[in-house]
């Protein structure tokens, strides 16, 4: 679904009058996100830039270095009082986050992913060149994010089966390609062969308790949690100072596919081996390691245990378009 966008008179006018309109973006594009071809990405981004006469710098991105170009991203930011953009997938944009988050600057995001989970929430359009025009005529806004240990999060953070999921995944795509089927067929296959169940220590907003499940998965994202069916009550406290948490008690074969079904038919707050709550920390150890694997908006690292998982201690401010020029999440 496209935005309405305005002509070329009001788009100057709109742009003129909009903070830090005269801010120079410092683009970080990262050659390796999405299924779309980046020149054709960095032509639509610069000829709106250019068209508008905003001040702009694509900043270089080396080989596997997405996270040190971002930081230098930050940093000239910082420095100039700029702007931060990401243009790419989940990862690059989280890595932009983190940055900015660091060094106290705005982010700009246009959304080259698979998923796109966090532009989608935000209501920002996917198309490049339509993506950079709503940022032309953007403010920053604060906006929640997720913490687990140092690290920030935009979408969700997990242990268990989904990290597992996404390291699968991603063997699978250097190989067959980034395309959504691919990522889902993979995802089944990880799920049907997982056997493993977490023993976990927890103390959920300050209340201890022993845990067992596949999968801890902690979400910073309405539209994510309204498509797999979570609880609208739940739904509706996540970004107001709250995270929500989906854990999975069972894992055999007919637990599994029950799972699957209740997910694509959009309804697995419903299937009784899931549980689903919010929270405002969920600190996670184990008596059985000292390290575990941690998804943060699909990106996998060990962490040392014990982990702990809430809101960010401040917003990050994010480049939002007026409301009436939003999509509508879908």
């Amino acid at each position: 679904m496209s935005a309405v966008l305005s002509d070329p008179a009001t788009l100057e006018r709109e742009t003129s009058a909009a903070p830090g309109a005269s801010a120079e973006l410092f683009i970080v594009l990262n050659p390796g996100s999405g299924a779309g071809g980046k020149d054709e990405v960095r032509q639509a981004i610069e000829q709106e830039l250019s068209g508008a006469a905003r001040r702009y710098r694509f900043v270089d991105v080396q080989p596997g270095r997405i996270v040190a170009a971002c930081q230098e991203a930050a940093r000239l930011a910082k420095e100039e009082r700029g702007i931060v953009v990401a243009a790419g997938g989940d990862g690059t944009i989280n890595a932009a986050a983190q940055a900015a988050f660091t060094h106290d600057v705005p982010l700009a995001v246009i959304a080259q992913g698979t998923f796109n989970l966090f532009a989608r929430q935000l209501g920002l359009a996917l198309d490049a060149a339509e993506a950079t025009r709503m940022l032309l005529v953007a403010q920053p806004e604060p906006v929640q994010v997720g913490w687990v240990n140092q690290r920030l999060f935009l979408v969700n953070a997990s242990v268990g089966l989904y990290p597992k999921l996404l390291a699968d995944r991603e063997q699978v795509k250097q190989k067959l390609g980034r395309r959504r089927w691919i990522a889902m067929l993979s995802a089944l296959k990880s799920l049907l062969e997982w056997h493993r169940r977490l023993v976990l220590d927890v103390e959920l907003d300050g209340q201890l308790k022993q845990l067992k499940t596949a999968s801890v998965f902690v979400c910073n994202n309405r539209l994510q949690l309204q498509r797999i069916g979570i609880a609208e009550d739940i739904v509706a406290q996540v970004g107001e100072g709250r995270l929500a948490c989906v854990t999975v008690r069972s894992i055999d074969l007919w637990a599994k596919l029950r799972m699957v079904a209740y997910a694509l038919a959009g309804r697995l707050g419903e299937e009784r081996g899931v549980d689903s709550f919010t929270l405002r920390t969920l600190s996670v150890g184990s008596r059985l390691a000292r390290r575990m694997s941690v998804a943060t908006d699909g990106e996998v690292q060990r962490m040392q245990l014990p982990l702990r998982f809430t809101v960010a201690p401040r917003p990050l401010h994010v480049m939002l378009p007026p409301v009436e020029r939003r999509l509508p999440p879908e």
